[in-house]
């Protein structure tokens, strides 16, 4: 990595170490990723197309000529595809393992966001157009009817309520509000987004027409809600239960690594049967004191060995906060393992990884968990003050040949994630990187940190050559 516009500052050493034979990367399952993601969406698809083609068969179409007739036959559809959308918001809420390996967290959290507003500007369209159709087209007989439909039907006041439980969990999933918010209370407000689904399922079945119409409709509706209530009993709850019952997990030490940050070293029962890989997070629930029974997620910070396994943790709220305060014996629940920031999604031969801060930890768990031949891994760290994990990265170094690029200090300037270089000031962060990675595209580059931060690393890299399908990341936010 020799570099012609100066390379990298002193300080920030690379190690090398003699080639070796080339150790094979993880074979690709980016096959099977694939085929899960075409299932799922032509699954959505379908679940979209029947209740619109039963719609239109009908009358829906027709009854569009008339306005009150309209207003009730858009209401009719708006319903039903928010009931549709509603449901999959369950299923992307039910942490199914097949979706969140297909997808990857931050991918799927995406289609939930897009899913879940969606669904909500639907369901909100459908009591307005459905309450001013039965009105008779009045505007101004909007109140009264839907003051009426509300308290004469107990299904409609079930609805309602579940209404008012989806706005609650909406309004705080707005970036603004949600910044505002401890993730702690964030979290125990997403979950009255079962409570709100929950609540519409009378109405659907006592007052929709379109859900028992025929016997073809009931069986899909029925199946519908099945499934989504199926992933909930068996991935929200079953599975974590059991995986707890089986391993017993408890915390064997807390270490203090410098900058506000702790290592929890938990061990259990076969551990080898949770098949985590390196790079993966779990929802870890801490049984001691306040705020045990909220889970937060933590990625692994060390690669699992079947035995153990390490989370690394700064202080950035409550949760975190207590961290130090914990000791061995204490029980540990967790869900999971979750994620795709792993040797799952490799391809290459050569690795990049790029951290800052605390989002470094994952990274560190893949620079001793993936196979690698010596000089064929590189890891850039940008940290502010103080590295974390700088003698393990040492020691990899020495044992593994893993290269270790530490970039410490503020940014250059705000268009750029790396530090001030002052014989660089003048190069854009892609020229350095192609100075640095000259065979850049031969590389699987693994990214952690703030989403800002990666946003400025993603364009770096992909201006620099790195193909888009080579980049994975984990958005080090919640």
């Amino acid at each position: 990595m020799s570099s012609a516009v100066g390379g990298p500052e002193p300080g920030a050493t690379v190690r090398r170490r003699a080639p070796e034979s080339l150790a094979p990367p993880a074979q690709p399952r980016a096959g099977l990723d694939r085929a899960l993601r075409n299932l799922a969406g032509t699954l959505l698809t379908l679940g979209l197309a029947l209740p619109t083609y039963w719609w239109a068969s009908g009358g829906g179409i027709t009854d569009l000529g008339g306005w009150s007739t309209g207003l009730m036959s858009v209401g009719r559809i708006t319903g039903l595809v928010a009931s549709v959308l509603l449901l999959a918001q369950v299923v992307l809420m039910a942490r199914v393992p097949a979706l969140e390996q297909a997808y990857g967290q931050d991918h799927l959290a995406h289609i939930h966001r897009v899913v879940g507003f969606t669904s909500f500007n639907l369901m909100l369209t459908h009591v307005l157009l459905i309450t001013w159709a039965y009105s008779g087209g009045s505007l101004p007989g909007w109140p009264g009817m839907f003051w009426q439909l509300t308290w004469q039907d107990a299904g409609m006041l079930l609805a309602v309520a579940g209404t008012f439980a989806l706005v609650g969990v909406t309004v705080t999933s707005i970036r603004i509000a949600r910044a505002r918010l401890r993730y702690e209370s964030w979290h125990l407000l997403h979950l009255y987004a079962y409570l709100g689904v929950g609540l519409a399922l009378p109405h659907q079945l006592w007052t929709g027409n379109e859900f028992m119409a025929s016997p073809g409709r009931t069986l899909f509706w029925w199946s519908a809600w099945g499934v989504a209530a199926g992933a909930i009993l068996v991935f929200r709850v079953g599975v974590p239960v059991f995986r707890n019952l089986r391993h017993g997990l408890r915390i064997t030490s807390v270490v203090h690594e410098g900058d506000g940050t702790h290592s929890v070293y938990v061990t259990g029962r076969r551990l080898d049967l949770l098949r985590a890989e390196a790079g993966q997070f779990f929802h870890w629930r801490f049984w001691r004191g306040e705020g045990r029974t909220r889970a937060h997620p933590y990625s692994l910070s060390a690669a699992p060995d079947g035995r153990s396994l390490r989370l690394s943790v700064k202080h950035l709220g409550d949760g975190s906060g207590r961290v130090p305060d914990l000791r061995p014996g204490t029980r540990v629940l967790v869900e999971g393992p979750y994620g795709r920031l792993s040797p799952r999604v490799r391809t290459r031969h050569k690795v990049l990884l790029i951290g800052a801060g605390v989002g470094i930890t994952p990274l560190r768990a893949l620079a001793e968990g993936l196979e690698y031949r010596p000089g064929d891994a590189t890891v850039i760290y940008r940290y502010r003050d103080e590295p974390l994990f700088a003698a393990e990265f040492d020691a990899l170094a020495d044992e593994r040949g893993l290269q270790v690029l530490p970039l410490p200090g503020r940014r250059r300037n705000s268009r750029s994630w790396l530090p001030a270089l002052p014989s660089l000031d003048h190069v854009d962060d892609a020229a350095i990187l192609q100075d640095w990675f000259p065979d850049l595209a031969a590389y699987d580059a693994y990214v952690c940190g703030p989403m800002a931060w990666f946003d400025q690393v993603q364009r770096s890299l992909l201006a620099a050559g790195l193909p888009p399908e080579q980049l994975h990341h984990e958005a080090f936010e919640w």
